[in-house]
């Protein structure tokens, strides 16, 4: 159905609402696009709280980013370089949605990604969510640190950023943010409880197919995800981890080679400068001190 600009203006700012009151930002974070043409998109404005927009804050800006028309003091959001290396790479696309959701934010943090299949919906309408390589905000290291994961995934973590989803429209992009958060949350309560169970890889490949029966637009990660499921029955019991190990296929966390900070990798302990002898008379000094002072 046809939407005027000042229709796809204020669905832009309904959306910001619905990203605001689900706390998937804070303050001025996030942003947003949809694709009118290859030389058109419309892109939330910058220094703006994405709950609180009006359809004239809206700016449109060509291919390469540059403005085309904005009222007064909007512009662009600077992040817009990310959403365009999405509509280069996947020309199904027509809007991207980046947000800070906390659950899904805080495995980005922790270099863990989204790749265990533990729900139906999940692994039918979003399969995984890999983690992109730490990129500068706003700068194209974050753009090329994609280009990996394009053709397989519709959503991905950005490692110590927060998380980015695109659809063939608004709604859709919109939709996948939220199913990744509540994946995110429901693989964080799983593990507090002891630690998730996968579907089994005889299930995950039904699912598959009903995927493809049901026409569900946009990438699934389909072998990276479960190798298991294209290699015959004998690892139909397995879950997609044992398969995955048993073929050689590393989680998508690592696939194309993602490297947390080095601030997330654990430094080796640091061998005692003391060995053990020096602390035990240490500690029979204090001891004996501590037992001096008592009896006076």
């Amino acid at each position: 159905m046809y939407k005027s600009d000042y229709e796809i203006k204020k669905e832009m700012c309904e959306i910001g609402r619905r990203i605001y009151n689900d706390g998937f930002v804070a303050a001025n974070d996030g942003n947003f696009s949809v694709k009118i043409d290859d030389d058109t998109f419309y892109v939330t404005p910058t220094g703006v709280s994405k709950g609180f927009m009006t359809p004239e804050m809206i700016c449109k800006v060509d291919g390469k980013g540059n403005l085309k028309e904005a009222n007064g003091q909007w512009r662009p959001s600077s992040e817009f370089k990310m959403h365009l290396k999405v509509y280069q790479q996947r020309p199904d696309v027509n809007a991207v949605v980046h947000a800070h959701p906390p659950i899904a934010t805080s495995f980005s943090i922790a270099g863990i990604a989204l790749d265990k299949l533990i729900m139906p919906e999940a692994v039918i309408f979003l399969g995984a969510v890999p983690i992109a390589q730490y990129g500068t905000p706003s700068t194209m290291e974050i753009p090329e640190s994609l280009e990996p994961y394009l053709q397989d995934y519709d959503a991905i973590l950005l490692a110590n950023h927060g998380a980015l989803s695109f659809g063939c429209d608004l709604n859709t992009a919109f939709f996948r943010m939220e199913s990744t958060e509540f994946y995110a949350k429901l693989l964080f309560y799983a593990r507090m409880l002891g630690g998730e169970n996968e579907i089994p890889c005889g299930e995950v490949k039904k699912l598959i197919d009903l995927r493809k029966q049901f026409g569900v637009p946009g990438k699934h990660p389909m072998e990276k995800l479960c190798p298991g499921c294209f290699a015959g029955d004998d690892t139909c019991s397995m879950s997609p981890t044992e398969a995955n190990e048993k073929y050689g296929v590393e989680s998508s966390a690592a696939y194309h080679g993602f490297q947390p900070l080095p601030s997330q990798v654990c430094p080796a302990p640091k061998k005692s400068d003391c060995c053990d002898k020096d602390i035990e008379s240490i500690v029979a000094e204090v001891t004996k001190r501590v037992l001096e002072q008592y009896n006076k």
